[in-house]
């Protein structure tokens, strides 16, 4: 499992040991994300409270990792954490797709912390695993979420009716996507802007 770096976040798989800090950010910002995210499946463990579920989620992340199907990484700004990306679902063969997802503490919004660590994500994407495709999709109305990819001029592809659950709701969402030709035509730009 790598760590990755940008200019200023790091970014790497977290591990139990970072259950409090994940903990005391996520219950500070529950109103911030949870509106934002698939509802908790019935009778399943609290993450968020439950240091159990939490290394379980974190063991899941790094099986993930040896299976080649999905890598997550904190994002951590001046050793602190601060937020989530992840590449999701990587798909093999033909596709060599993935997911990109994120959230960021809300006292870091509208500081350019996200864009960064996407940008360090793609480049990782593209670069190290060979993926073709990486896309984004965000409910039309998150604004703060939509303002990451707009910073970062990823393509829009339309809209996805009712794409996936949210918060008990069938959402929307706009996809995002770039693919490795559009990568390596803008990394040079990407990399100068973001990671310089």
């Amino acid at each position: 499992m790598n760590t990755l770096f940008g200019q200023r976040v790091v970014l790497r798989p977290l591990v139990g040991d970072d259950f409090a800090q994940w903990r005391e950010v996520r219950r500070r910002n529950a109103d911030w994300l949870t509106k934002w995210e698939p509802s908790r499946l019935p009778g399943s463990p609290d993450v968020v409270e439950d240091r159990g579920a939490f290394s379980l989620r974190c063991h899941s992340r790094e099986r993930e990792w040896q299976l080649g199907s999905g890598y997550g990484f904190g994002v951590f700004i001046n050793g602190n954490f601060a937020g989530e990306v992840n590449l999701n679902s990587v798909q093999r063969g033909p596709f060599q797709s993935a997911y990109v997802g994120y959230w960021i503490d809300q006292k870091h919004a509208g500081k350019s912390y996200t864009p960064e660590a996407v940008v360090v994500v793609m480049r990782y994407a593209f670069e190290e695993l060979d993926l073709h495709r990486v896309q984004i999709s965000i409910v039309p109305r998150n604004a703060p979420s939509r303002r990451v990819v707009e910073k970062l001029g990823v393509r829009s592809e339309g809209v996805a009716e009712r794409y996936l659950e949210i918060d008990g709701v069938w959402e929307d969402h706009i996809r995002f996507a770039m693919t490795a030709e559009e990568w390596f035509e803008r990394a040079d730009e990407l990399t100068e802007e973001w990671l310089s």
